[in-house]
């Protein structure tokens, strides 16, 4: 302790320290440093030095996929910073190693035609939850739909009002969804088998044969709702349709008609621009648009030269006819 400091300021600084780290997921923060600490203890390293965290992480991506493994980096940068007063995300060949570790790796999304090809031809029996889910196209985190409410959706007959009062950058959010091919009689007949016992509050309860049961939805099921679409409509890969699908679905048809890139970034709650970027597609709808443009402006120039060209003919015509006159 530093001389000058009292037992009351440092007492006062522990509390304010230990409030730095996100309270619902605390656990998982002093997890990752834990299973860190544990390590360096085992291979008796007691600095936590550039090398020493690439051979750590090095280990633990032969059995973390790319995605686990930046979220385990994040959570260690979190608790060095706060614990140790470490700052990793300074270390370059640490942060090329999970650069290179991510190469190539993106969750897929749903297309639109995709979408509704869905919302048309899956049977409401089997599917009404995860419609109502779709229907809810929203750029919203997996938590963030899980605890939604139904006092979080007004239904104002033309459109619902979505409100997101629990976001991971404790900023609400307010969502519109429109009645588009009548399908807000999707939400209003999932909400009518909702039983009337139904204790807690949550949107999304489990449904089977178009009856509700009081149990919510978790995580873990919200998450693997992309996977399932994908899988009714045989599409490849099914795997790669992970939790993270349909809130970059949801970016990428906001860009495909013409959207730009900060209302996409406030729509979905990202810090950055860049942020954003890395979770629009560069969908193949996108691309035909560009091509379109491409071949206009082509036709543009063509044209303009043909003009050209002919303009040129005729001045040397007249010119010719000058010389021999």
């Amino acid at each position: 302790m530093n001389n000058c400091e009292s037992e009351e300021i440092v007492e006062a600084a522990n509390i304010a320290i230990s409030n730095l780290l996100p309270t619902k997921s605390r656990s998982l923060y002093d997890i990752a440093y834990n299973r860190l600490k544990k390590w360096c203890a085992e291979k008796n390293v007691q600095v936590y030095s550039e090398n020493v965290l690439l051979a750590y992480f090095s280990e633990n991506a032969k059995n973390y996929k790319s995605s686990t493994l930046w979220a385990q980096y994040s959570m260690v940068k979190s608790c060095l910073i706060i614990y140790d007063n470490i700052d990793i995300s300074k270390f370059p060949k640490l942060i090329a190693f999970f650069k290179r570790t991510g190469d190539g790796y993106q969750a897929k999304i749903l297309t639109k035609s995709e979408i509704d090809r869905f919302l048309s031809s899956a049977d409401d029996k089997e599917f009404l939850m995860i419609k109502v889910r779709l229907l809810l196209l929203l750029a919203c985190r997996t938590d963030e739909l899980v605890n939604l409410t139904v006092d979080d959706i007004e239904n104002v007959g033309s459109s619902l009002i979505v409100k997101i009062p629990n976001t991971k950058r404790k900023i609400p959010r307010i969502f519109v969804v429109t009645d588009v091919g009548n399908m807000l009689e999707l939400f209003r007949k999932y909400l009518s088998l909702r039983p009337p016992h139904v204790k807690h509050k949550r949107l999304f309860c489990t449904t089977k044969q178009e009856k509700c049961s009081s149990q919510p939805v978790g995580k873990n099921t919200m998450g693997k709702i992309p996977s399932v679409v994908a899988s009714y409509l045989k599409l490849p890969d099914v795997a790669c349709y992970t939790g993270h699908c349909l809130r970059r679905s949801s970016a990428t048809l906001l860009a495909d008609v013409g959207v730009d890139i900060t209302t996409i970034q406030r729509h979905a709650g990202w810090k950055s621009t860049t942020v954003a970027e890395g979770y629009v597609e560069n969908s193949i709808e996108n691309n035909t648009k560009i091509a379109n443009q491409v071949l206009v402006v082509s036709q543009v120039y063509v044209n303009t030269n043909r003009l050209i060209c002919r303009s040129h003919s005729t001045e040397d015509v007249f010119l010719h006819q000058l010389r021999f006159t």
